[in-house]
């Protein structure tokens, strides 16, 4: 069993919940193992790391190419890599270790879970996990995410009388047969997912669990689905002037929730004539990616523990709000995910790990910039983010920014080429007889002066514009297409 379990580790690339660590170190030709001090100052900040963020699983004795190389250290050394997360940590950190035997190879296997604590390297730093890096943590976000992990317990909840048997078979075996772990539904749920409590006769699923795969969830909490609602015009009325055109309630565990949303909700998502500026285009109202992501985050990230309220999405004729009980947890601020900031913190991690294994979460804290890159690529508004008493409000607008001709002259530029700013200031610049200046560009795109130069050396440098004069500020665009 442990190397078909081996097995299917290497087959997963290192990221969020997964990470590999060589025991040898390599100089010129030669290779050695590494010290084990060394070692366990590696294990404890890449477990410290996992644990601060959503868990995860950490294989020593695995280099970066996936080679199994082993763990050659001695029998007291081995303890002392093993004791590490407790005697290098602080507060200390519970990790569930094995020793795994691979031929004649030995591999260390640590799993942990999200931490209610803050995890930092005694007399050093606090790591946290974010996609597949491991950076320290500045003093002002340790304090906030001190303060946000106190609000990620409801899903870790025993509920009274919960057994194995109110989950649904059929999502668990979905879920299982999707993941492939070579140990079994139970275990894995139990010792990968920390779902169950196995410690019982019989094992007991946490909240999370009931939430994911239960076989009724709203036994559990009676607002865990998503209602939407559809509305003739541009605002809700009442009354006599009621203005529904439908209403859906999804009800569903959350492990197909955002399945069955996604299926029913594009059936009213339009695609439909539109004229803008003399041009006639055909579009979806919103492009796939950014309603659905704004859902799924939605379900993965919204506050459980308010459970009189659902995830709510209104569509009227001129946009879609997706709104989620609880305001974005302290690391999470509005300002930062209006500029586009690549940040991750799941008030849910439980939730959140078996969301990503099943696909919905993809790169972790890369969804907000990309929503903005896919609105910004037809022509849409922005997305716009804000808080309504207890509610996060995602608003996706379908109004045109730019006609056709210009939305085509930009869509030549890969995200990767030119950023949302410089996009913005080509789009006038295009319109506006294909120049602009430096004092336009810190007005349009709204930063200082240094910004502005140094953004605008950098579309001198890809070829996209050049100076009107020699060191002249104002520039013009190298036409393309």
């Amino acid at each position: 069993m442990h190397g078909e379990e081996i097995g299917h580790l290497l087959k997963q690339e290192r990221g969020q919940f997964l990470e590999f660590l060589s025991a040898y170190e390599f100089r010129r030709n030669d290779s050695r193992k590494r010290r084990d001090e060394d070692l366990a100052r590696d294990i404890v900040r890449l477990l410290s790391g996992l644990a601060n963020a959503d868990g995860g699983t950490l294989l020593v004795g695995v280099e970066p190419d996936k080679s199994v190389t082993g763990v050659p250290h001695e029998a007291h050394e081995l303890q002392n890599l093993i004791q590490a997360p407790q005697t290098l940590l602080t507060p200390p950190l519970t990790a569930a270790s094995e020793r795994i035997h691979l031929g004649n190879l030995l591999l260390l296997k640590f799993e942990v879970p999200s931490a209610l604590d803050v995890h930092r390297v005694s007399g050093g730093r606090s790591y946290y996990r974010i996609a597949g890096e491991t950076p320290s943590l500045p003093a002002e976000q340790i304090q906030n995410l001190k303060e946000a992990k106190r609000g990620v317990v409801y899903e870790r909840q025993q509920p009274t009388g919960a057994a194995w048997s109110d989950l649904d078979p059929d999502a668990v075996e979905l879920f299982s047969s999707k993941i492939a772990d070579p140990r079994g539904a139970q275990a894995a749920l139990a010792h990968s997912y920390h779902l169950l409590d196995s410690s019982r006769a019989e094992p007991a699923p946490n909240m999370a669990a009931l939430l994911l795969f239960g076989k009724d969830p709203t036994r559990w909490h009676p607002r865990c689905g998503i209602d939407f609602v559809k509305y003739d015009g541009p605002e809700r009325r009442h009354g006599t002037a009621l203005n529904v055109v439908k209403r859906i309630r999804f009800e569903t565990p959350l492990a197909r929730l955002i399945d069955e949303a996604v299926g029913r909700i594009k059936e009213h998502i339009r695609e439909r004539t539109v004229l803008h500026d003399l041009f006639f285009r055909e579009r979806l109202e919103y492009p796939s990616f950014a309603w659905q992501e704004a859902l799924v985050n939605a379900v993965a990230h919204r506050d459980y523990s308010f459970a009189g309220a659902s995830i709510e999405i209104w569509m009227f004729d001129d946009r879609i709000e997706v709104r989620s009980p609880g305001l974005p947890p302290p690391p999470v601020t509005l300002e930062q995910l209006k500029q586009h900031r690549s940040i991750h913190f799941s008030r849910n991690p439980l939730i959140v790990r078996v969301l990503a294994d099943l696909g919905y979460l993809r790169e972790m804290g890369e969804g907000v910039p990309r929503m903005f890159q896919e609105m910004e690529h037809h022509g849409l508004r922005p997305p716009e983010f804000s808080t309504e008493g207890f509610m996060f409000v995602v608003t996706l607008r379908n109004t045109p920014v730019y006609d056709e001709d210009t939305l085509r002259w930009l869509n030549q530029f890969r995200p990767a080429d030119i950023n949302f700013r410089q996009r913005r200031l080509l789009a006038f610049a295009y319109c506006h007889g294909k120049t602009f200046s430096t004092a336009e560009y810190e007005r349009i795109a709204e930063v200082d002066r240094d910004i502005a130069y140094r953004e605008i050396r950098a579309l001198i440098k890809s070829g996209i514009v050049a100076p009107l004069k020699p060191k002249s500020r104002s520039y013009r665009i190298i036409e393309k297409l």
